[in-house]
């Protein structure tokens, strides 16, 4: 796993690999979606989220690139391990707040808008086709916000409300979602 942009461009981090259950994105899909959303968002001024956070991988992106307002949520206590160890060896701990919860109920629960979530989610995740929906529901999105949900081609999500495209990248999907801006 490696950053591909700013202040830690090419620092590369080696997580356990043993019983974890997490996919990082791949280096490739990561560099694509990037390099979409670096003509989108202004990562130095906006609040990011992190679903199924895993690795911390997007996280450390947005810091790299100059985010200081990250929220990171994962429900495994090793990856929330790694993340705060990872956040302490680069000095960012300021900039990411690290959450332990399962991830539909943070988002009920949550109250806090972000102008750009990300989630990544465990590709066979039971309800994942209800995320986008449940994260509309509770308004997590500012005005003009995106939602980028990373999946496989088991899922489709060119149906779902405020859907706007997605971009493929071998066995990773990322769907994008907009939070329509009310006239």
């Amino acid at each position: 796993m490696r950053v591909i942009s700013g202040k830690f461009k090419s620092r590369r981090f080696y997580p356990p690999a043993d019983k974890w259950p997490t996919r990082p994105t791949t280096d490739f899909a990561k560099e694509g979606l990037y390099n979409t959303l670096m003509h989108r968002i202004d990562f130095e001024d906006c609040a990011i989220l992190d679903l199924f956070g895993g690795t911390g991988s997007h996280s450390y992106e947005c810091i790299s690139r100059g985010c200081t307002n990250v929220t990171y949520v994962d429900q495994h206590g090793p990856c929330l391990n790694f993340v705060k160890q990872i956040s302490k060896k680069l000095e960012i701990e300021d900039c990411i707040r690290i959450v332990r919860s399962d991830v539909f109920k943070y988002i009920k629960h949550c109250g806090i808008q972000y102008d750009y979530i990300f989630a990544g989610p465990p590709y066979p995740l039971p309800n994942l086709s209800s995320l986008p929906k449940e994260i509309f529901k509770y308004e997590l999105l500012k005005e003009d916000g995106l939602l980028v949900v990373e999946h496989d081609n088991k899922h489709d999500f060119g149906n779902a409300e405020n859907y706007v495209k997605e971009k493929n990248y071998g066995q990773a999907i990322f769907s994008f979602f907009e939070q329509k801006v009310e006239e």
